[in-house]
């Protein structure tokens, strides 16, 4: 035999001598191979039985050095179909060794027009790109679906798209779904898995307008309860109740009957009409379904979004009654925005103890961790409708059943303990709450500045401001009005000026509370003029009166001899409702008798009868 003089097929098989050794596997051998087979265009059907002989002693020489007792072979009309390509491409792309150059042989084949692949080809070919994350390769290859007019298999699509979703490859999704809307046997399953990884990524937007791109460019009836959900999922994060009703009417048009995420798509319905304030209709849907045999065993997350949303519409017995179903049927019920839910519907009704019962429910046998929001929602609960005291009890109360306090919880127990006048039990807490770690609490500084301030530690109070500034907590009015307080209450005007420019240079904005504070530091200090000053000023910015500032400035007007002022003033609070206690009105009427203003003397007297 002669040697093939074709450039196209510069193949060498081996005859059936004797002296002929069993081929090993040539893949292990990369040294010859990678350097020969690119080479080739495609070897023939003598050269793929080649390939997959076996032996175990057969040295590589044989590959590498001609024999004369090998006959050659000429193959120019014997090229390779289309199925023995895609059998040899399959074969190159199930060793990891050999994948890459499976890949370079495959581009190379669709250079040949009687080369189509088969799906199981393209199957492997997506598989390749994926775990070797060749991107721009997959969008090269979604052409060639469209080329060809064929697809990988359902999952494989399905895995391409989640693939490039999480590689953030968004653009390459984008050319791969355009492409499966075009082909005759959609992979619904690739559309389900882009929605799913666009929900993972909070691409809510995405998943939306991917639910409606399938239902425009496909067969309305391909969309499968997956679709549905992840759809109806994303207009719920986003807020849109009202395509979530919507999306499950359609749904239910479809009679899909028990169908996988039947569970979770009741789940959203139902919290999205106890949003727009259909609870009755959620329980009726709710009951409907189980009764139907469409949901057999709802999920412990479709009892914790219904008890929720009946919590949030004050529906108690309801909840209650819910509740103590999900119980009974062994539900574990672990959402703690839902137990959240519950604390606030029972403080809103005034039914404090029930609170307690969430918690002891929470810290029974199923050991849920009782969360900072709800300690505190308990906690100011009781202080709104019984008191700082009551608040106070039922802090240490949950401390004794095991619940650990947060940031927020320690401000408002230290808050409890400083209005009824228990310093010490603050500081303890305050301590105790810095050597946990929660040291920048602004309103917790607040409260223990205005205890210093009560108890006279001027000093004290200094310093924890200079910490709260040093730990970067920019102080706010409440912290500055204490401060001006208790120093303009010692007549320290030095002080009260240096933190007034303070709260200037701060940009801290005054409050009537502040302005009070400073004129009633000057006032002490008998400073009248500076005063009037403060009080226009205040008045300028558009300030009101309370008792607790015409009180001062009634005082002022009066013994500066600020006689129209003082009227103006008294008729701005009558007109506003404000009244004068009996000191301030003896000290205004005296002003103005003094005055010789007898006239203006009976108007107050008639103004202010009932303070006389």
């Amino acid at each position: 035999m002669a040697v093939s003089t074709s450039s196209d097929w510069p193949l060498t098989a081996f005859n059936n001598s004797s002296r002929r050794q069993k081929l090993q596997s040539p893949f292990p051998v990369r040294s010859r191979l990678f350097k020969t087979l690119p080479s080739l265009p495609f070897p023939c059907p003598k050269l793929v039985a080649n390939l997959h002989a076996t032996s175990s002693d057969c040295p590589s020489s044989v590959l590498e050095e001609p024999s004369s007792l090998v006959p050659l072979v000429e193959f120019k009309d014997q090229l390779p179909g289309s199925a023995t390509l895609n059998a040899f491409l399959r074969g190159l792309f199930e060793t990891p060794e050999t994948e890459e150059l499976a890949f370079e042989c495959y581009k190379k084949a669709k250079a040949r027009r009687d080369f189509k692949p088969e799906g199981s080809t393209v199957d492997l070919v997506a598989e390749y790109l994926m775990r070797a994350k060749k991107w721009e390769s997959v969008s090269a290859l979604s052409d060639d679906f469209k080329v060809y007019d064929l697809l990988p298999g359902a999952v494989t699509c399905a895995r391409l798209i989640s693939s490039c979703v999480e590689a953030r490859k968004f653009r390459v999704v984008e050319g791969l779904l355009k492409v499966f809307v075009l082909n005759r046997e959609v992979p619904v399953l690739a559309f389900a898995a882009a929605m799913r990884e666009y929900n993972r990524l909070h691409m809510f937007s995405s998943t939306i307008l991917v639910f409606e791109r399938m239902q425009s460019s496909i067969n309305p009836n391909l969309v499968d309860p997956a679709c549905y959900f992840r759809a109806m999922e994303a207009h719920t994060k986003i807020g849109n109740t009202m395509e979530v009703i919507k999306l499950f009417e359609e749904f239910k048009s479809k009679e899909f009957g028990k169908a996988p995420f039947s569970g979770q798509i009741l789940g959203l319905v139902c919290e999205s009409l106890c949003k727009a304030g259909r609870v009755s209709e959620a329980l009726q849907l709710f009951q409907d379904m189980r009764v139907n045999g469409i949901v057999i065993d709802p999920p412990a997350s479709v009892y914790s979004s219904l008890v929720s949303s009946l919590s949030n519409a004050g529906e108690v017995k309801l909840a209650e009654e819910l509740l103590t179903e999900a119980e009974r049927q062994g539900k574990v019920l672990r959402d703690p925005d839902m137990y959240l839910k519950l604390v606030l519907m029972y403080v809103e009704e005034g039914m404090l103890e029930k609170t307690l019962e969430v918690v002891e429910a929470m810290r029974g046998p199923k050991k849920l961790r009782v969360s900072d929001c709800i300690f505190c929602a308990i906690v100011n609960g009781f202080s709104k409708k019984r008191g700082y005291r009551s608040a106070a009890q039922i802090y240490e109360k949950l401390v004794s059943l095991g619940c650990e306090p947060g940031q927020v919880t320690y401000a408002s127990a230290i808050n409890a303990y400083a209005r009824i006048g228990l310093h010490s039990k603050a500081e303890e807490i305050f301590s105790e709450m810095e050597t946990k770690g929660f040291d920048k609490c602004l309103v917790a500084y607040s409260n223990m500045i205005s205890i210093y301030g009560k108890t006279g530690r001027l000093g004290e109070a200094m310093r924890l401001l200079g910490k709260m500034k040093a730990k970067g907590i920019r102080p706010n009015v409440w912290v500055y009005n204490s401060l001006l307080d208790m120093h303009g209450r010692v007549r320290n005007l030095k002080r009260v000026e240096k933190l007034w420019k303070e709260m200037e240079r701060s940009r801290v904005v005054p409050d009537r509370v502040s302005y009070t504070s400073l004129i009633g530091a000057y006032n002490r200090a008998h400073q009248f003029e500076s005063c009037i000053e403060f009080y226009h000023e205040y008045r300028a910015g558009g300030g009101g009166i309370d008792r607790a500032m015409g009180g001062i400035m009634v005082g002022v007007f009066s013994k500066s001899g600020r006689v129209d002022e003082l009227v103006k003033l008294l008729s701005d609070m009558k007109t506003g409702g404000t009244g004068l206690d009996g000191r301030l009105y003896r000290t205004a009427l005296n002003a103005l008798r003094d005055a010789g203003l007898q006239s203006q003397a009976k108007w107050l007297q008639g103004s202010f009868e009932a303070i006389s």
